[in-house]
């Protein structure tokens, strides 16, 4: 059977970033997880579906080389070589050198293959980190973002030449763009240090950027925050990152999202999670009280008599707007008592009053664990 596409695995559009990624796989992963379907084979095979997607997926090298080949870039093709031995089929090689150039070319002399004129150094990419408060995870919004970076320089438009001037042909490859230099039995190819794989050099260079064709300055970009946006997502804007050298194409701008900590509220996923202290007088007897939401809003939270410590109460779609979808996670609020303190003489005669009238009944939990803690010593 034809493997599935991973995206559609996982219920993904391509270009789908981190964020995304990763909330499709967990919801998925939660729902067919065989402890949750036990003896049915179908969900079992979900389960191992979801997670081959996402281990490919999860990784930069992968992906890139799955977007581009799809499954064929990790499957051995199914020619055979000469005397029966299983082959890689006659567009493997080729396959393998283009992933292999496209997610390492640039540290290995930057150049595509075929050198000459046409050769041209890709831009940096740059990282950005944007801090936000869980308020404005919670509603998204446009952020405004100054970022220092390399240009294209409009006096030459990135050629790195005097305005009227052309370029010659680089004498040292003869116009190649790769030089080739022999070692014992083995030739060695490496860009030419002299025009840095273009094959042409600039006969003047340009006064405003030096001849490479890029200039240092400072760019206003709008970035939209998606509502749900978690702690550590990555947002990947193509192309705005340092222009390339001598109009090479640009890099990325990648900008790394962390959530500040709020004074209330912690987040766990689309969840999230408050300590309030209530008297021990209400934990008791029951009341009610109101917590602050981030809809603007305030929630209502009932407190039964008898309540015990670290009690939590949930309330439903008070949490995160999870990222590219409709729904929203839960508010639990967790109470903790606090036993009164600087008691006045007549609040410790009640209290003494109260003790000698108690029973087995109003600490249920007490008087069990040192009837059996009586029984162990006596043992």
């Amino acid at each position: 059977m034809a493997k599935r596409d991973f995206y559609e695995v996982l219920g993904l559009q391509r270009g789908a970033d981190d964020g995304a990624l990763k909330s499709a796989y967990r919801k998925l992963a939660m729902q067919f997880h065989p402890d949750r379907n036990p003896g049915d084979k179908d969900a079992e095979h979900k389960f191992k579906e979801i997670n081959e997607a996402y281990d490919t997926l999860k990784d930069p090298q992968k992906r890139a080389a799955y977007d581009r080949f799809g499954h064929a870039a990790f499957e051995a093709g199914m020619g055979r070589g000469p005397g029966g031995a299983q082959g890689f089929g006659p567009d493997f090689g080729a396959s393998m050198s283009d992933i292999f150039e496209d997610l390492f070319g640039d540290m290995m002399g930057g150049g595509r293959r075929g050198g000459g004129a046409s050769a041209r150094l890709r831009g940096s990419d740059l990282r950005y980190n944007l801090e936000i408060s869980l308020d404005e995870a919670y509603h998204g919004r446009t952020v405004e973002i100054d970022v220092p970076t390399l240009v294209t320089c409009h006096t030459c438009d990135g050629s790195g030449a005097k305005p009227g001037t052309g370029m010659s042909t680089c004498k040292q490859c003869g116009g190649h763009g790769k030089v080739r230099a022999a070692q014992g039995f083995f030739t060695i190819e490496r860009t030419c240090p002299v025009c840095q794989g273009r094959g042409q050099i600039i006969e003047q260079p340009c006064t405003d950027c030096g001849g490479q064709g890029r200039r240092q300055e400072h760019r206003k970009l709008s970035v939209d925050i998606p509502k749900g946006i978690e702690d550590g997502t990555r947002i990947r804007l193509a192309n705005e990152g340092e222009a390339g050298l001598r109009g090479g194409p640009p890099g990325d701008l990648y900008i790394f999202v962390s959530v500040k900590p709020h004074e209330l509220f912690q987040r766990d996923g689309a969840d999230l999670y408050a300590r309030v202290p209530i008297a021990m007088t209400t934990a008791a007897l029951g009341g009610e009280f109101e917590v602050p939401t981030l809809d603007s809003t305030r929630a209502k939270v009932k407190v039964a008599p008898g309540t015990q410590p670290g009690q939590r109460i949930r309330l439903k779609q008070k949490g995160m707007p999870v990222l590219r979808s409709k729904d929203i996670g839960d508010l639990y609020v967790q109470l903790d008592i606090e036993t009164p303190q600087n008691l006045s003489k007549r609040q410790k005669e009640l209290l003494e009053e109260f003790q000698s009238l108690s029973t087995k009944d109003n600490s249920p939990s007490s008087a069990g664990f040192f009837a059996k803690l009586k029984g162990l010593f006596e043992s």
